[in-house]
């Protein structure tokens, strides 16, 4: 390594902190830690509409939890801050300006309505490309420059070449990668409300960070030559890149909330431990030698090697995972088993903080927490005939309602409880069942038994990608399953 070794893991604090967020982080720290290098963690708050500091809290802790550390952060500082994407915000508009003196970006007027009409008229030709075709690119500097000066609402987008091509070097791949530049549209840089995109911010806080590697994963890969553009519009070099393989389920899609958990939370109130986690995460892409597969952290940081890492996307086996658990639980001695039982409580805790005055109304003791959430860890969900006895209703119109319900959930993508509780009233009306009936067969479906939580609140906190999941599954099973 010719300069030191600094990587980096960049989350949005958007939602859950994500196992792929995991994922990535574990191999980013690996890498630096075997070169002596430093690991980095900023923020990428930009979306001010969905970013929350509850998420970033859950992101931090969670990273913590499985005993991953940085040197740089926005809880710990370092000399490379802010590390917090929306306390940057002047740093970005001074480095876009620069590249608009340079020539090599442009303010862009276009208002939506044009940008949706451009876009519906090449889906109607059957365009090659979408994307922006460069209408404000033409405009004679000067009166750019007094447009934007008299305030009138605009985007800043980098100039692409119009043609030539851009390679980009992936250091996993060990070879270029080639793009035509004319596949690649003026992407915009700096949104209308001064908020950067994430291309610019990701150039700009690398570049300042003195990021050396960059290990993300391969979805990434197509915003590779648009970094690269940027890198070389500011005469800057540009980090080493290396795309990891994606976490795929066992069909091969890519891992998902609508078929899997993908919420760290979920695995640390579920009862993974740590060390189990680290080290499945650890083989996802990559293989530490020969057959070996049970390995410490410190151990895998001591051989890590990137030539390991696979192309090949690895599939998040549950069942080895599981394995894996029970093996380190097995093995741990009392001090480490009531450290992680004391852990499991207060991340279920966490985990069903909206359902917990319905869940204290319910328990007797902290044991009972289980009686009434197992239907919240139950991944390959199994009923009990006998809960589907449901009074005035048989199986055909059972059934009619599931699909019909999913459907509805799926095509309305509800959020409040009484969301989730209107689509399935009209539903219910429109199969002219009774609704005392549909709202049980729809307890039964996703919350397991007819006992059980408080209907909609729950289908609130699960969220629509979840429900429509289970209810499909629901419909499968009473396909075959309906009590006699």
């Amino acid at each position: 390594m010719t300069k030191p070794v600094r990587t980096r893991i960049a989350p949005s604090p958007t939602g859950a902190p994500h196992i792929g967020t995991a994922y990535i982080a574990l191999h980013n720290l690996a890498f630096a830690k075997h070169h002596g290098g430093e690991f980095i963690l900023r923020i990428e708050d930009t979306d001010q509409a969905r970013s929350t500091q509850d998420s970033e809290d859950q992101i931090l802790a969670s990273l913590k939890w499985l005993g991953l550390s940085w040197s740089e952060g926005p809880d710990c500082g370092g000399p490379h801050g802010p590390y917090r994407q929306s306390e940057r915000l002047d740093i970005y508009r001074k480095y876009v300006d620069e590249l608009v003196e340079k020539g090599k970006a442009y303010p862009c007027f276009c208002t939506k309505e044009r940008l949706d009409e451009l876009r519906q008229k090449q889906m109607d030709a059957k365009a090659d490309v979408l994307g922006y075709d460069g209408h404000c690119r033409s405009l004679d500097p000067a009166e750019a420059k007094a447009r934007v000066e008299k305030g009138e609402a605009h985007v800043i987008r980098l100039a692409v070449p119009d043609d030539g091509e851009t390679k980009v070097f992936d250091a996993v791949r060990g070879e270029d990668i080639v793009f035509q530049n004319s596949g690649i549209d003026d992407q915009v840089l700096l949104k209308a409300d001064g908020f950067p995109t994430y291309h610019l911010a990701n150039v700009v806080d690398d570049h300042l960070m003195e990021i050396s590697h960059v290990l993300r994963g391969e979805e990434w890969i197509s915003s590779a030559p648009k970094h690269l553009m940027l890198y070389e519009a500011f005469g800057w070099e540009a980090p080493v890149f290396m795309h990891l393989p994606l976490l795929r389920n066992a069909d091969k899609s890519k891992i998902s909330k609508r078929k899997n958990p993908t919420s760290l939370t979920w695995f640390m109130a579920r009862g993974y431990c740590r060390e189990a986690l680290v080290n499945f995460l650890g083989l996802m892409g990559y293989s530490i030698s020969g057959d070996r597969e049970e390995f410490t952290f410190e151990e895998l940081c001591e051989v890590y090697d990137a030539k390991r890492i696979s192309t090949s996307a690895p599939i998040f086996d549950f069942d080895k995972l599981d394995r894996f658990n029970a093996n380190y639980i097995q093995s741990f001695g009392r001090e480490a088993l009531t450290r992680y039982q004391g852990e499991a409580d207060v991340a279920l805790l966490d985990y069903v903080e909206p359902l917990r005055s319905h869940l204290q109304q319910r328990i007797k003791s902290v044991f009972d927490l289980g009686r009434w959430v197992k239907f919240l860890f139950e991944r390959e969900p199994t009923w009990q005939v006998e809960a589907f006895k449901i009074k005035k209703l048989d199986q055909q119109p059972a059934q009619a309602f599931l699909k019909a319900v999913a459907k509805a959930y799926g095509k309305a993508k509800p959020k409040s409880m009484d969301d989730f509780k209107q689509v399935a009233h009209d539903v219910a009306q429109e199969q002219e069942l009774a609704i005392g009936a549909a709202f049980m067969l729809l307890r039964v479906s996703v919350l397991l038994e007819q006992e059980s939580l408080p209907l909609f609140e729950v289908l609130e906190f699960l969220g629509p990608d979840l429900v429509v999941a289970r209810l499909k599954l629901a419909s499968k099973f009473i396909q075959s399953n309906w009590p006699k």
